[in-house]
């Protein structure tokens, strides 16, 4: 179902306030990833119409909540590279996508050589890669918050910080990471969905069991 408003690149250029050059590679990532996905289901078929919106804004939203200065993003289960290749795009340095999957790492690798933009692709299991220190852990549609947390924390920074967009039933899952883990939680309206938000979490560490 297409939306009831049109939304392309003209549209994202002003909610996202990117420069000609970005908007430039966005559309080069754009026109592969609709290419690749008739072949390799990188998204859902019915979202390819509202591509700008639904994906490309929906990650891109992100941006502004990721502090000056940090170094370091890695984007768990990248997928089609949302939000962690669009991130990179926009301008953030020393990004990482994760991605299990041969054909979607290939599509990423595909993407990053095209725009040129420097991103390092892992086509591994998340839980197979080495940890490494990042001060922004992402991920999109991919699994419950205490599940993110776990694949998260051995990367994060001290003062790092988790940006994980969710839908209607965030509430539930704030409430079982709570048994499990002390942390630093705020939620931001998403821009793109008025049922979802977006989860920032900071100062996470598990917690300490009293038994001895």
């Amino acid at each position: 179902m297409k939306q009831a408003f049109p939304y392309g690149p003209k549209e994202f250029a002003q909610d996202a306030a990117v420069s000609r050059e970005t908007l430039v590679r966005l559309q080069i990532y754009a026109d592969t990833l609709v290419t690749w996905n008739k072949k390799v289901n990188l998204i859902g078929r019915s979202t390819v119409d509202r591509l700008w919106h639904r994906h490309f804004m929906d990650s891109a939203q992100l941006y502004p909540l990721i502090p000056h200065g940090s170094q370091g993003l890695l984007d768990l289960g990248s997928g089609a590279g949302f939000p962690g290749l669009v991130l990179a795009i926009m301008g953030l340095k020393t990004v990482h996508l994760v991605e299990s999957d041969g054909r979607k790492a290939a599509f990423l690798r595909e993407v990053v050589r095209l725009t040129g933009v420097s991103v390092e692709v892992h086509n591994t299991r998340i839980e197979s890669l080495a940890p490494f220190s990042v001060d922004v852990v992402t991920a999109r549609a991919l699994a419950p918050l205490s599940d993110l947390l776990s694949w998260a924390e051995p990367f994060l920074a001290p003062q790092g910080l988790c940006l994980f967009p969710k839908g209607r039933n965030v509430g539930d899952e704030l409430t079982t990471i709570h048994n499990i883990w002390e942390t630093k939680v705020s939620r931001r309206q998403s821009r793109t969905d008025p049922e979802s938000t977006i989860v920032c979490i900071r100062e996470v560490y598990r917690v300490r069991s009293n038994q001895s």
